[in-house]
């Protein structure tokens, strides 16, 4: 029976390369004649050929891929690799004469390589680190390599003895080298001097168990691409395992990426990793610490199966934190390793540097307006003193901001296309004639039919137009950034003006015969709106600083100038706070 132990993921012997990726080599000594190897980085982004048949200083002349039975299976020795046989698929330079069935190295893989080398080889075979996943079979032996440390590698006796039960019963056989034979691969019988060397592969025989250890903890993923941020998620979360009946401790580690091979994206930095920290009852925020690169952190595990031996592990990305151009790769490597010394794991971690652009949506919250109180000059008499035109005499207007009674929401559409920033009284998001996502001015542009799941959101305060006016807005959409627009709406605008209605004959813009349009500043006034978003800093807690690529907010403060009159205007103020997210990352808003 086939079952999986180590970290819960599934990933394909032949999965798609992805070139955004964190590098890292190892290193694996080749005797002459065969080794077993197990890898612990993905290589597919290029094939044997040119990692192997192309490098004339490389004595490998061929691998040969052990691929567990998709049923049950037994094998009562170790397998010799000839062809056919399900259970192995080849690869072999040109002139061998061999039929290749495979041709590109996968991780968490056992190999049989064939050195014709007089003298030990080292391999070093770069790729982006995988996080481990383990298939152990129950019925028969199984070829699997152990993630330990690669200095000072734990011995065989000492690293079993946290799965007393796997010591007892486990029958290793190891690979010398040389020719393949009865004494090769040999069982080993000498644990306590024979180190569990990482990169190597190995026979493992233990009847009817089930086997769980690896070492002393483990990592439960859902993603099988390891902490993979892209350009918009905020967090990711993973489970710390205790695997035995002692108290460990696990320290992670962030280790920068080497470089890409060519032809892969570059990689402009090592990402800014956060590790959520405990919630504050009283601010409801939780506190982080950075991880920066060469930082540790470190968590303490129960023994297996009590409290605590079980850890849920919560990254963010600090995007704030993080200079460089929309698209930019941020790479690095999550090391962990545990209080034994026995193992280390790695994995990947990436992000890329996010742009604003796409649709956000948001309210603003007006809690402030200005006063238009005046002071009046007071005699002696405590009346108010007149001036020689017979008018009270000001000495002062109180324009102070003062609270509301209750907050007024404002609806805010804006959208990005990466350089130019607008702001819509309404918006429609659907599906295309083409089945795409689409962001339109216009239902017309959408597929009408899925109207059904599309959707349109309006801000009822601006004011509609037939054609759906956009309103171009100037500054940066981002943490410091301040965005102004000017939104206006004519005295006569018989849609949109507060100051009008068609059936109120004191507020029609008509004078009393009803055939004569009114000037402004009669009945109606002329209405210019400077709208301003100041954009804040996040602040200093864990969701504040990780939801930069999906959330803004900040200070919002209007000017609404009302025009009368002979052109004579008087100004009023609104502020308040405004919060946006970003519910699409489609950078093109259609348009009839």
């Amino acid at each position: 029976m086939k079952s999986k132990s180590g970290i819960l993921i599934a990933l394909a012997a032949t999965m798609a390369f992805s070139s955004q990726a964190q590098w890292l080599t190892q290193s694996i000594l080749i005797k002459p004649g065969w080794t077993a190897v197990y890898l612990h980085v993905d290589a597919s982004y290029t094939n044997l050929d040119t990692l192997v048949g192309n490098d004339p200083s490389n004595p490998i002349t061929q691998v040969w891929l052990w691929q567990t039975a998709p049923t049950a299976q037994f094998a009562s020795s170790p397998q010799v690799p000839v062809v056919p046989n399900s259970q192995w698929a080849v690869w072999g330079r040109v002139g061998l004469g061999m039929q290749n069935t495979f041709n590109a190295l996968a991780p968490n893989s056992a190999y049989l390589v064939y050195s014709e080398a007089a003298t030990n080889y080292t391999w070093r075979v770069q790729g982006v680190p995988a996080a481990p996943q383990y298939n152990w079979t129950t019925s028969g032996l199984n070829f699997i390599g152990f993630p330990t440390v690669p200095r000072g590698p734990p011995m065989y006796d000492s690293f079993m003895s946290l799965s007393p039960t796997l010591q007892s019963l486990a029958q290793i056989f190891l690979y010398q080298g040389g020719n393949l034979g009865p004494t090769n691969p040999i069982q080993l019988f000498t644990y306590h001097t024979t180190p569990v060397t990482r990169g190597q592969a190995v026979w493992i025989r233990t009847g009817t168990l089930y086997n769980s250890y690896f070492g002393p903890f483990s990592l439960e993923l859902a993603s099988s691409g390891g902490a993979s941020f892209g350009d918009s998620v905020s967090t990711f979360s993973f489970h710390l395992l205790n695997t035995c009946a002692s108290n460990v401790t696990v320290t992670v580690q962030l280790v920068a990426s080497e470089a890409p091979p060519p032809g892969q994206t570059p990689i402009v930095g090592a990402p800014v990793v956060l590790v959520q920290g405990a919630l504050n009852t009283t601010t409801l925020t939780y506190g982080f610490s950075e991880l920066p690169v060469g930082g540790t952190y470190s968590w303490t595990l129960a023994p297996q199966g009590q409290n605590g031996s079980d850890v849920s592990v919560v990254l963010g990305m600090n995007r704030y934190a993080m200079s460089g151009s929309p698209g930019a790769l941020f790479a690095g490597i999550l090391r962990f390793t545990d209080s034994f010394n026995f193992t280390e794991l790695d994995m990947p971690v990436t992000a890329t540097q996010s742009s604003t652009a796409g649709l956000w949506v948001g309210n603003a919250s007006v809690t402030q307006v200005a006063n238009y109180l005046k002071n009046y000059l007071i005699g002696s008499n405590n009346t108010p003193v007149l001036s020689s035109n017979g008018n009270y005499i000001i000495t002062s207007i109180d324009t102070n901001l003062g609270p509301v009674v209750q907050p007024y929401p404002l609806r805010l559409i804006l959208h990005n296309d990466g350089t130019n920033v607008v702001l819509l009284q309404h918006v429609f998001f659907g599906l295309s004639p083409y089945s795409n996502a689409m962001v339109a001015t216009t239902q017309d542009l959408l597929d009408p039919n899925h109207l059904a799941s599309a959707r349109r959101i309006t801000a009822t305060h601006l004011p509609w137009s037939p054609t759906n006016a956009l309103w171009q807005v100037a500054g940066s959409l981002g943490p410091g950034g301040v965005l102004t627009t000017t939104v206006g709406t004519a005295y006569d605008d018989q849609s949109s003006n507060p100051f009008l209605h068609a059936y109120h004959p004191d507020h029609d813009n008509l004078d009393a015969t009803f055939q004569n349009e009114l000037a402004q500043g009669y009945e109606s006034y002329g209405i210019t709106r400077q709208i301003t978003l100041n954009v804040s800093p996040p602040g200093n807690d864990f969701n504040s600083l990780t939801s930069g690529a999906q959330s803004l907010g900040g200070y919002y403060l209007e000017t609404i100038t009302l025009s009368g009159l002979g052109g004579a205007t008087r100004n009023f103020y609104v502020s308040g706070a405004f919060a946006l997210t970003r519910i699409s990352t489609i950078p093109t808003l259609n348009q009839q």
